[in-house]
């Protein structure tokens, strides 16, 4: 009998209603972990605890936004230093000048303590003198410096570094806080693993396509210093938001099959998911470790060093070239100073700044190999070939004034000078020239593209409109 009241009891305190005093949170817990006992709370309960359910419902998306743009708030404010003067550009940008000491490059850990260099580079020397005419063309037009948009707003005072704002915006259209700013790794396929020895940073099998010109490693190659190269600039139309068209050199050393591989990027991009346009922009990138965890775009982590208050990276260029009308080029050289080790890029004549030393492994010491050229994502929008442009968009063949190209290949040897790459010193590599495609020539043999009268030196075509009837 003992047995059956205490049962009788324990029936009576499940069946009773919650005391007046229980958390309305407590409640929903309770409801939650058991339904069945729904029906044995009140009307006002059951209505107090949808209630509540609606109202968490509600909160709670606002909640989690509100927390992802702290953090985001919370990036930019170590991206973005304190301004002395901002400059509003004509094609959306804000242009910080922050003092240089106070640059996003120094937060990097490698980077403590370090002091700017203030002694400037030791130049490469030029082991020929180019034709005095190396810019003046004859037939299509002619070929003139290209420049960057914000100048036309403002300047930036002397002990300052130009830099591009970056926005919320920037940010959520990248998805991640983690991967904004940074390139996917590249997945290496087997059908591209042979390639890895020759052209280490084409290995597609994710979607990259390039149309590039490389020095081919052998076992007499000499240790490289550095690279210099012309490019002409074009606005390639590109299809999907998450897409982009770059032209760039590249300076590689390292592990071509691990994951060591050290690289120093500069060029013109087009990238609205970078920038949020589709304007042409002046790059910037590296990594040492085969760009899993190490480097980025331009100013976006520390690293890369900025020196100049008249260039900013990842400013727009303008003008830009035309289809038979005006072609606009820039000279970009990335070398090895002797003395103090730092990789400087230099933009037309204006230095712009450099890769420290430190941040490498391999490239702490030289290159092994250096790249020239044209990439492009294709993720086959639709099921087809992506249309996103390379270059002009233009096939090789189209020549001067039309299709894109990279004059004057040189690079910088050991004793700091600058020498011309011979023809057949490069090779050559298009994935698909049904889609983009490359051809080189030397000043003499250039097929009359160029309308040149002297002074491009080993040079190259390339580029294309990606999907067309040859490349469905």
């Amino acid at each position: 009998m003992r047995h059956t009241a205490d049962s009788r009891k324990k029936k009576r305190r499940m069946m009773s209603p919650p005391s007046p005093s229980s958390s309305s949170s407590r409640s929903a817990a309770a409801a939650a972990a058991a339904p069945g006992q729904w029906c044995c709370y009140s009307q006002s309960q059951q209505q107090l605890m949808l209630l509540l359910a609606l109202a968490l419902a509600l909160l709670l998306p606002h909640v989690a936004v509100a927390g992802r743009m702290a953090r985001i708030q919370s990036h930019l404010d170590r991206i973005n230093k304190p301004a002395l003067r901002s400059i509003r550009s004509a094609d959306g940008d804000t242009i910080d000048c922050v003092a240089a000491h106070q640059q996003h490059a120094l937060d990097h850990p490698l980077l403590k303590g370090h002091t700017i260099q203030a002694e400037p580079p030791e130049m490469p020397a030029s082991r020929r003198r180019l034709a005095a005419a190396a810019d003046a063309k004859t037939g299509s037009g002619r070929s003139w410096g290209a420049w960057q948009t914000w100048h036309h707003g403002g300047h930036c005072p002397r002990g300052t570094v130009a830099v591009r704002r970056t926005t919320a915006a920037d940010v959520l259209r990248a998805g991640s806080i983690s991967r904004f700013g940074r390139k996917k790794r590249k997945k290496r396929s087997s059908v591209d693993a042979a390639r890895a020895a020759n052209a280490p940073d084409v290995i597609s099998g994710n979607g990259h396509e390039h149309a590039i010109a490389y020095t081919a490693p052998s076992s007499q190659q000499q240790p490289v210093y550095g690279a210099k190269a012309t490019i002409n600039v074009w606005d390639p139309a590109i299809q999907e938001s998450n897409g982009f068209s770059l032209s760039q050199l590249w300076i590689l050393s390292g592990s071509f099959n691990g994951s060591d591989l050290n690289s120093i990027e500069a060029g013109c991009q087009v990238s609205p998911e970078l920038y949020g346009d589709s304007r042409p922009r002046l790059f910037t990138y590296w990594t040492s470790d085969a760009y899993e965890a190490t480097g980025c775009y331009n100013a976006l982590c520390p690293g890369f060093v900025q020196t100049s208050s008249r260039i900013a990276i990842g400013a727009s260029i303008s003008p830009v070239s035309s289809p038979g009308g005006a072609q606009y080029d820039m000279t970009l050289l990335v070398w090895k100073d002797p003395k103090l080790g730092n990789w400087w890029l230099s933009y037309g004549d204006q230095l712009v700044g450099y890769w420290p030393a430190q941040l490498f492994t391999h490239l702490s010491d030289h290159a092994t190999m250096v790249e020239w050229g044209g990439e492009v994502v294709d993720t086959r929008p639709g099921g087809v070939h992506t249309a996103t442009q390379m270059g002009s968009g233009r096939f090789a063949a189209e020549g001067f004034g039309r299709a894109s190209y990279f004059r004057n290949l040189e690079t910088v040897d050991a004793d700091n000078s600058l020498a011309k790459v011979p023809l057949d010193a490069i090779q050559t590599l298009a994935e698909d020239a049904a889609c983009y495609d490359i051809h080189k020539a030397a000043a003499d043999d250039d097929d009359g593209h160029s309308g040149s009268a002297g002074g491009w030196g080993t040079h190259f075509y390339y580029g294309g409109p990606g999907h067309n009837p040859a490349c469905p």
